[in-house]
């Protein structure tokens, strides 16, 4: 089953909803998500479990090997853009949330999570400029690994962001963006997806195609993912 012409025709009556090419940019956190800031208090319980993962970074999925889709730009350079997903399309991704109980237990209170993971970029790994494939969801960052050293940004269409360690940002995944780097360190962060607020009707539709979205797209980038983390540990 391909959603993907669902989706467009979804996306595009969400952007219209959301204001059309004068829809927001970035948000802010408390005002629009402020159950998000949860994961900006558990910081130091997220850092201290992700740098447990990363002591097995050469073993981490590159993002396109668990989602084909991504090739165009996780494969755009040698350098490598790694996931640890947590949560796919409202499902947690096991073994992988097993290992992070307190980043999970503080997912797990996000109400209309969409997806989660630690998105680790290897010195040097640029991502060029695209655009979000739909425009139902909003997308949180939080800085966990950010190099003192020029550290990587983001532009997201005409407003530019510098990530910070324990500081997040919200903003509209499906406008043009790009991230920005030359740093010679790795950058971490704390990828969170949220169903985009929006009225009854359109946030019910929202909600019924992540539910279609989950079986159909989701279960299948856990499963590689699931792979991906037993090969490691046999």
């Amino acid at each position: 089953m391909d959603l993907k012409p669902v989706q467009r025709t979804v996306s595009d009556w969400f952007r219209k909803t959301a204001g059309g090419e004068n829809r927001p940019v970035m948000f802010d956190v408390e005002k629009t998500y402020p159950s998000l800031l949860q994961l900006d208090a558990a910081y130091p319980e997220i850092r201290a479990e992700l740098d447990e993962v990363l002591r097995n970074r050469d073993t981490l999925p590159a993002y396109h090997d668990l989602d084909p889709d991504q090739a165009t730009i996780s494969d755009a350079s040698p350098e490598q853009w790694k996931i640890f997903y947590l949560w796919a399309m409202g499902e947690r991704a096991e073994p992988n949330s097993s290992r992070c109980p307190a980043t999970t237990a503080a997912l797990a209170k996000i109400p209309n999570l969409f997806q989660a993971f630690f998105s680790v970029l290897e010195p040097g790994k640029s991502v060029p400029e695209h655009e979000g494939p739909y425009c139902g969801y909003l997308r949180y960052h939080l800085g966990m690994v950010v190099p003192d050293e020029r550290p990587p940004r983001i532009r997201v269409k005409d407003t530019e962001y510098t990530w910070r360690e324990g500081e997040s940002v919200l903003f509209d995944d499906s406008w043009n963006h790009e991230v920005y780097n030359d740093c010679p360190q790795e950058r971490v962060v704390l990828i969170v997806d949220v169903l985009r607020p929006m009225p009854l009707p359109q946030h019910l539709v929202n909600r019924g195609l992540a539910v279609v979205a989950r079986h159909v797209y989701g279960r299948k980038v856990l499963a590689r993912a699931a792979e991906k983390a037993k090969a490691t540990q046999a």
